[in-house]
């Protein structure tokens, strides 16, 4: 059992859920331990400038009281910063000489996977480190702190956008974060019963989404009494065209840790639609059967994009992140006191603590491919043709619940 009188908590990459709740874990189970938990500010900028600042946050009982843990965000700040990226041949030791002018012994670092190769560079430096999974992405091995609050966030924007869209009449596509995976927008999308779901893991055939879009929109309108309808998709930022490309802005050009900064995807749906919409002959007929067509200024349904970007990642935090996060935040010390550094917690359930190299947890993990059929089975497009759900039975032998894997 490793001797540890104070460790530093970082908080890294991007915001979201669940964060706060991770800081007070690590606080209080600290705190009972008999050691003293402080606040490296701004994530790794400010560890690597640690060593320049005159003072840093100790998390008392009245500071760590002060902590919302429901709240998003986090109170240590956050960077998008690369140790090893940085330019100075140095840096490492100077990394270790704030430590040492605090007498910090170890860190806790919460961040997803382009802040655990961090951790994994650290760790090769000799400085203790253990690490907390956090992505809205839900990209690693094991679940993430602020996934689940995402989901929640994008399911609930996009059943209220249903109302505007029902309004006007309106097509809507709503683009949100993922990165190069689609766990957010497919179970954001399916809480929020949208009829369309596009992920990065599946290239988009946008003559299929159109085709659903038409036939879906075109009925609902001409059941309604009203002539009211609507139709939803969900959009992740990183999808891919039917031959493969990525979407992606190249005038913003890449961010600190070398990824592609992804903006778009909305747009490009928007356009795909409306080209198709404008060229389509049945449309007109459709919109003078319906009473919607005026010549020349309404000729085609609209189709309108939506961007709500860092709003998924803000606001309050889920009841099971909060769970999650305090817990996992609780026994990242417990791993660090047992000299586990290099380490990821997975998750607690009673009295076992599980953890896993934070090196095999931060390789990628994509939607399962093979559960997509049983949503298309129920009408969900995927902006390809529905494919056979093929499934087996199998009886269960454990009470373990996986959360989104």
């Amino acid at each position: 059992m490793a001797n540890f009188r104070k460790i530093g908590i970082i908080t890294s990459g991007g915001d979201c859920g669940g964060l706060n709740a991770v800081i007070k874990g690590v606080a209080r189970r600290a705190y009972s331990s008999g050691i003293e938990a402080v606040v490296i500010p701004n994530g790794y900028a400010g560890l690597y400038n640690l060593v320049d600042m005159d003072n840093i946050v100790a998390l008392t009982a009245d500071r760590i009281s002060s902590i919302q843990a429901s709240i998003a965000g986090s109170e240590a700040g956050h960077s998008r910063v690369k140790i090893g990226k940085i330019q100075d041949p140095t840096k490492y030791e100077r990394i270790k000489n704030g430590l040492k002018k605090f007498g910090i012994d170890g860190l806790i670092i919460s961040g997803g996977d382009d802040t655990g190769s961090v951790v994994v560079d650290l760790l090769a430096q000799g400085i203790p480190c253990v690490h907390v999974p956090k992505t809205m992405d839900l990209d690693l091995q094991s679940y993430s702190v602020g996934g689940d609050s995402a989901i929640n966030r994008i399911a609930v924007l996009t059943r209220e956008l249903k109302t505007t869209g029902m309004s006007h009449n309106r097509i809507l596509v709503l683009e949100v974060f993922g990165r190069y995976v689609g766990h957010t927008a497919l179970r954001g999308g399916v809480a929020a019963e949208a009829d369309c779901i596009l992920i990065p893991e599946i290239p988009v055939d946008f003559d299929v989404v159109y085709e659903d879009m038409k036939r879906r929109y075109f009925s609902r309108i001409e059941r309604s009494d009203v002539k009211a309808g609507t139709y939803a998709i969900v959009v992740s930022e990183g999808i891919k065209t039917i031959t493969g490309e990525l979407l992606y802005n190249e005038s913003v050009g890449v961010d600190a840790f070398g990824h592609k900064k992804l903006a778009g995807a909305g747009k490009y749906v928007r356009q795909q639609l409306e080209k198709r919409l404008k060229n389509d002959p049945e449309v007109k007929e459709f919109m003078k059967k319906v009473g919607m067509y005026a010549p020349g200024v309404y000729e085609a349904p609209e189709v309108r994009e939506v961007v709500p970007g860092h709003i998924v990642r803000s606001g309050h935090t889920s009841a099971y992140d909060v769970n999650f996060g305090e817990k996992a935040g609780a026994a990242a010390v417990i791993l660090l006191i047992e000299g586990k550094s290099g380490n990821t917690v997975v998750n607690v359930t009673g009295n076992k603590i599980h953890y896993q190299s934070t090196a095999e947890i931060i390789k990628r993990r994509e939607v399962d491919l093979s559960e997509i059929a049983l949503f298309e089975s129920l009408g969900t497009c995927f902006g390809r043709k529905p494919q056979k759900y093929d499934y087996e039975l199998l009886v269960e032998t454990s009470t373990k619940i996986e959360r989104f894997l």
